[in-house]
């Protein structure tokens, strides 16, 4: 095992990594920008360095200045956490040629899920379901015209090279198709540094449900179950749950052993996520894999009972992970976790970076908070939005539900605007608390004037009836 390790991130998973570094007798070492001076991860970390200024493009996503601080203060390898490097392959690649190790899979798995189209491609190989669409990339919007034409609008145009909703269009008619195309390939380039898109059949309503698998260098690979990530605006996820309340078992076995053939294609070790689409009928279609630890892993968690951040440190040092079998991983209960954001979900969930004068979390059985903040902590505005996960378990969807509405009426920040008014509000519409979750929720259930009217008491206009 490790003795040291240095997290090259910041936030509330550069405090998870800390956490589990100390449970396991691992020597912390953290990296702080100049506006993370006064970050929690700077503090309870055995050691900090700063590596820049504010600017990510300075600071965390500086691979020279990360790996020279890993090197200066003899770690022997680096966690990534999730978002800026750590599902870049170069940065992976030049981790291990600096002669550490990288916490997370190979640089060419990396590689291999990091291009959309190739990953499709891979999928379609191995015999994993895959939402109809093109091969491969498409250079044109005459050529996607052809593709769209043979399956049928709508469709996707997706950026290759990344995710999260950047570089993605739907095109409802030839009208759209040619339009959103160059605005797609434009965004790709912005976002990605990649035109590139490929095209897929656009599936309407379909629910987000993603496979977590943890895979060792002994051979052993599981996946712990599903997560459910419907609750999405604009294809960022607000709210995640496990297990979906959509799955039989029966269909949770098929969805699993798809996850398992994923990892099979290409070698894959450490954690990971599976993401698929699933439809009205119950068939599902590989979506991408994450080749990272994920925000929404504290659910599966609770679920399982396993810590998948020091499962990460095991299989990374060379080590077994403690389930090395399928029948070994059970399922008890239900989570959900909600994050926290600094937006005002009353303005469009417009960002609001600030001084938070008051942060008192909740508490209690079955509830947990994963956070960096503190009264009297400034929020930059360089970085992500998000302030805290609440995650919450009960023994049945309907327990947790009634335990979230408890913990986010107990939940209190003053100072800045944040996404605790739209969770209060989703917790008591009737088609969450039914768990008819889509993804397009929000625009459906839960819009602006939907949670303003929730907050205000005003009732909000009537609807659409399209919706």
């Amino acid at each position: 095992m490790f003795s040291k390790i240095l997290i090259a991130n910041r936030g509330e998973i550069a405090l998870r990594v800390i956490r589990a570094c100390k449970e396991m007798g691992i020597l912390s070492v953290a990296v702080f920008s100049d506006a993370d001076r006064d970050s929690l991860h700077a503090r309870m970390a055995d050691e900090a360095l700063c590596i820049g200024p504010a600017p990510a493009a300075q600071s965390y996503l500086s691979m020279p200045n990360i790996i020279s601080a890993a090197r200066i203060t003899g770690c022997e390898a680096v966690h990534p956490g999730y978002g800026f490097l750590a599902e870049n392959a170069a940065f992976a690649r030049a981790v291990g040629d600096s002669g550490l190790t990288f916490i997370g899979p190979s640089a060419d798995a990396i590689e291999r899920m990091g291009d959309k189209a190739v990953a499709r491609q891979t999928m379609m190989a191995a015999g994993v379901p895959c939402v109809p669409g093109s091969v491969g990339t498409v250079d044109s919007s005459e050529e996607a015209l052809v593709f769209a034409r043979e399956v049928g609008f709508p469709v996707l145009i997706k950026a290759a090279a990344g995710g999260g909703g950047k570089g993605m269009r739907v095109a409802a008619d030839e009208r759209e198709l040619h339009s959103n195309f160059t605005a797609a390939k434009t965004e790709a380039a912005a976002a990605f540094g990649s035109d590139q898109v490929y095209i897929e059949k656009y599936l309407a309503r379909p629910r987000h449900v993603e496979m977590q698998v943890l895979a060792d260098t002994h051979g052993h690979a599981v996946y712990l179950y599903e997560r459910d990530c419907s609750v999405q605006r604009r294809h960022q996820k607000l709210i995640e749950e496990a297990p979906s309340p959509a799955l039989t078992p029966e269909l949770r076995a098929a969805m699993g052993e798809a996850a398992m053939k994923a990892v099979r294609a290409v070698d894959y070790v450490n954690a990971g996520t599976v993401e698929f689409l699933l439809d009205h009928d119950g068939r599902f279609y590989f979506m991408e894999m994450n080749t990272r630890v994920q925000v929404e892993h504290p659910v599966t968690e609770q679920v399982t009972g396993v810590d998948i951040i020091q499962e990460q440190l095991r299989i990374a040092s060379g080590e077994p992970m403690k389930h090395v079998r399928q029948e070994d991983v059970r399922l008890n209960g239900h989570a959900i976790e909600f994050r926290i954001n600094a937006e005002d979900p009353l303005h469009n969930f417009r960002p609001h970076p600030g001084t938070i004068d008051v942060f008192n979390p909740p508490g209690g059985f079955g509830v947990r908070v994963d956070s960096h903040m503190y009264s009297g902590y400034t929020v930059p505005p360089n970085y992500d939005s998000l302030l805290a996960k609440l995650i919450v378990w009960g023994e049945t969807r309907g327990e947790a539900v009634a335990r979230a509405r408890r913990a986010l009426d107990e939940f209190i920040i003053v100072g800045i605007p944040t996404t605790l008014p739209f969770h209060q509000y989703v917790v008591e519409e009737e088609h969450f608390q039914r768990g008819e979750v889509y993804t397009d929720f929000v625009e459906r259930y839960a819009t602006t004037e939907d949670v303003r009217a929730f907050v205000t008491g005003v009732p909000a206009a009537e609807k659409e009836a399209s919706t």
